[in-house]
């Protein structure tokens, strides 16, 4: 009898998931009628088809409209068995339970809003901002309806409840990715709508009606779902990283795994949709695609914020100091967390960036739209740094007295400012300037989190050499906030960034060498040892001064730059050599500082230069 009565919720939960899969069948299939302009083949008529149960069938749209309805109706009642089953097998307060309610509610709701768009006439080839708002609201719904279905399969299979108190910055990450999904979901539904009503006849036609200005607002819209799309790839690969730390479980990894790996399909898909001209078998395999990725979030974050799961960032690192015991945080630690000094140089690059695009004065709302989001972007990224370093930033000099390690801010407060600053940088560059820049100052926040913070830092010398590409990122935020692209004079900036960055902080490490030895961190000087140090930083030198050179090359640079570049490079140079020829402390802290102004100066230099002679 009790191997009868575990038969009965494990056969409860291979038909949920059946019946997820199925309704995953519906949906595309319905994105089959709304590419072929079949979803008046009922005519204005719902539930009934041509006023009939049984219609006529004359046009082969009637055919393919009326095996959408049958379908959908037998979803409709595959819930409902859902709904009844689960109320009868699960007791009140198990979390499948309500996952049946929920899911019947969404159910219902889907319903009447398919049904709403055929009584309304929002079908087949209108083109009125109504059928597009509807068309948005219905494919939030859909999603809400996976997600409801998912959530019960997976209670139903076992899965433990959701614990949403005192989840910290992983409710805001995976709240704030809630949203980024809604935005690329209805996106998507404009871009589809107009596929289908706006067909070009290649994908370089399309281009061309999409840069119109004449063209339907349709067509104008849907040149924004690729940058999207690529905006939420690199937000889901920083939320997906940060919670995997945070939430350090095995079926929490798993799952982020999957996640990353479906959204990385979903996006070639969706190139190879655009370059093939949107066949309809590529739009329903995109909407599959796009359905599996958010039913594998929807699972990762229930896998993240089940009960029982220990939370990393309540695990606070011991160090004694007067501030134990609770003291309030002011604005200054806060401040703190964002490393101000070191934000610095890198706003500077981006606000260069901005007059170098400009050829002059780029006018107010640009200048305090980038001052402020790459401020925000990049402070962003500090303090989700110093969270993940606490455990190393309590045993070096330099960092001791940083906020996290202190207890004067907790690792939950922290990422809850990060977050916040994050979504806050996003939304004012692509208020202000555009979705190009604040897409690049996402990447870069990213990049520093995921590739270097997380991935290289502990386990290569050559983390700065890749990770420290988060650093080039500003100057490509400054250009694309003014001229809304990027080309090869824009690439010229980001590369004296990268290949300056070695030089710095390579003579940084030089100085610090012991602190980053004491806690394992094997930045180059600790692992390879000060001469390989020093004969490294003299070939980025000379890499950083011939790449300063090239913009001279493109023709768009005057005498002023050119002498300026010159001078400095000569400094560094030098400077590298002396480093070279006396690899002593004195030396290093010299060209730490030296490579400060040379940046600064060389940016500085190429702005005044552009506003003189362009």
């Amino acid at each position: 009898m009790e191997a009868r009565k575990d038969m009965k919720p494990l056969a409860f939960a291979r038909y949920a998931w059946g019946l997820l899969v199925y309704t995953l069948g519906v949906i595309v299939w319905g994105a089959y009628v709304r590419a072929t302009g079949s979803g008046d083949g009922c005519g204005q008529h719902w539930p009934t088809c041509q006023g009939a149960i049984l219609p006529e069938i004359e046009h082969v749209k009637t055919i393919i409209e009326f095996s959408h309805r049958i379908s959908s109706g037998l979803a409709l009642l595959g819930v409902i068995l859902l709904f009844f089953w689960g109320r009868r097998l699960f007791a009140k307060d198990h979390p499948a339970y309500f996952g049946v309610t929920f899911t019947l509610w969404a159910m219902i709701v889907e319903t009447l809003a398919g049904g709403g768009l055929v009584l309304f006439q929002l079908v087949a080839y209108n083109d009125s901002v109504a059928r597009v708002v509807i068309m948005a609201v219905h494919l939030l719904i859909t999603l809400t309806l996976l997600g409801a279905m998912a959530l019960t399969a997976y209670w139903a299979s076992g899965g433990p409840p959701l614990r949403l108190r005192n989840q910290g910055a992983v409710g805001w990450a995976l709240g704030i990715a809630v949203l980024a999904f809604f935005t690329l979901a209805a996106s998507g539904a404009v871009t589809a709508l107009a596929d289908t009503l706006f067909r070009a006849p290649s994908f370089w036609e399309g281009v061309k009606q999409d840069l119109s200005p004449t063209a339907h607002f349709l067509v104008q819209l849907r040149v924004l779902h690729p940058l999207i799309a690529v905006s939420v790839g690199i937000y889901i690969l920083l939320m997906t990283g940060v919670v995997s730390r945070l939430r350090p479980s095995p079926r929490v990894r798993q799952l982020g795994v999957l996640l990353v790996t479906l959204f990385g399909v979903q996006i070639l898909i969706g190139l190879w949709n655009m370059f093939s001209n949107t066949p309809v078998s590529l739009q329903m395999l995109h909407l599959l695609s796009a359905d599996a990725v958010w039913i594998a979030f929807v699972l990762f974050a229930a896998a993240a914020l089940a009960s029982g799961i220990q939370a990393a960032e309540q695990t606070e690192v011991h160090q004694p100091s007067p501030h134990e015991g609770g003291a309030r945080a002011s604005v200054r630690h806060y401040i703190a967390l964002t490393k101000p000094r070191i934000i610095s140089l890198l706003l500077f690059t981006a606000l260069a960036g901005l007059f170098i695009a400009a050829g002059g004065w780029p006018g107010w709302k640009l200048l305090l739209v980038v001052l402020l989001g790459g401020y925000a972007s990049a402070g962003a990224a500090n303090a989700i740094n110093m969270v993940i370093d606490r455990d190393i930033d309590a045993k070096m000099e330099r960092t001791r007295g940083r906020p996290t390690v202190q207890n004067r801010i907790s690792s939950a407060d922290a990422l809850k400012f990060a977050f916040l600053l994050a979504a806050f940088a996003f939304v004012v560059l692509w208020w202000g300037a555009n979705l190009l820049a604040a897409t690049l100052s996402l990447a870069g926040l990213m990049h520093y989190v995921l590739i270097y913070t997380l991935y290289l830092k502990r386990r290569s010398w050559s983390n700065i050499v890749i990770g420290g590409a988060a650093g080039a990122f500003p100057p490509l935020v400054g250009w694309a906030a003014v001229t809304g692209d990027l080309n090869l004079f824009a690439w010229y900036l980001f590369a004296i960034v990268f290949f300056w960055t070695p030089v710095h902080f390579w003579a940084l490490a030089l100085l610090i060498k012991d602190d980053y030895a004491r806690v394992g961190v094997p930045m180059l000087p600790v692992v390879l040892g000060d001469r390989v140090t020093v004969i490294q930083i003299a070939l980025y030198a000379v890499l950083t001064a011939v790449i300063s050179i090239m913009p001279l090359t493109l023709g768009q640079m005057g005498w002023i730059y050119a002498a300026s570049a010159g001078f400095l490079n000569l400094v560094l140079l030098a400077q590298s050599l002396m480093l070279y020829l006396h690899p002593q402390r004195p030396q290093a802290r010299r060209l730490f500082f030296y490579s400060m102004s040379y940046l600064a100066l060389l940016f500085l230099a190429m702005a005044v230069d552009r506003s003189v002679h362009f």
